[in-house]
């Protein structure tokens, strides 16, 4: 669980900043109780996390400025999903029960669509592999776990983990958000080899570059 990385104490901090306005350490001196070394500490940790960000609120005349701090979207994520696993399925759910499965694909192909703008332009590339491992690299400085393995002109990627866990429900459409991404930042068909909705420990995907190259030319 992502609450395991933060300790007691920083947990105690981020509750104390989520759904509050920004803090200064002396205000949460005065709500936690302890020492401003063991505060400072603790931020410091929270923000190399990602969980804690800081700001500057001048002051007018020569006075020293004042650090503010708050939690970030990614700890309200990673750390406060409560009913996460149940909410999301239900929404699938609905959304099945409305639309059936045409909506359900239009909203894959949305959601799609958006990832292949995002990544895009963070793609410098022009060649299908470099364009592929440029995707991975980003996604591992985005806290991806995945392995690349290449051989005979096969390139397999196993995603060991996965963005769309909070999003996952019976049928596994959202799975398909990966596969469809890859295959459009890199201009040719990506191949799912196994999935994890399938009872795999990941998901997996592969190239052929071989073959693209052949159908090039």
């Amino acid at each position: 669980m992502a609450d395991s990385l933060v300790t007691p104490a920083g947990m105690k901090i981020l509750k104390i900043l989520v759904g509050n306005a920004p803090q200064t350490v002396s205000e949460l001196i005065r709500k936690t109780g302890v020492t401003r070394t063991a505060i400072t500490e603790q931020l410091n940790e929270l923000m190399a996390a990602g969980f804690v960000q800081r700001t500057v609120q001048p002051v007018s005349g020569r006075g020293r400025p004042r650090y503010l701090y708050s939690v970030t979207h990614t700890a309200l994520i990673a750390l406060f999903p409560g009913s996460a696993h149940l909410v999301v399925p239900a929404i699938w759910r609905a959304i099945r029960k409305i639309g059936g499965q045409k909506l359900i694909h239009q909203i894959i192909q949305e959601v799609t669509e958006e990832l292949v703008s995002y990544y895009s332009e963070r793609i410098t590339a022009r060649q299908p592999e470099k364009r592929l491992r440029q995707l991975l690299e980003l996604w591992r400085q985005e806290g991806c776990v995945l392995d690349v393995s290449e051989r005979n002109g096969h390139i397999t990627i196993q995603k060991r983990s996965c963005p769309f866990l909070s999003m996952y429900e019976a049928s596994g459409d959202i799975c398909y958000v990966d596969l469809e991404l890859m295959s459009a930042i890199v201009g040719h068909p990506v191949r799912r080899v196994t999935s994890r909705h399938e009872g795999a420990p990941c998901c997996s995907f592969e190239l052929d570059f071989e073959t693209r190259k052949r159908s090039s030319r």
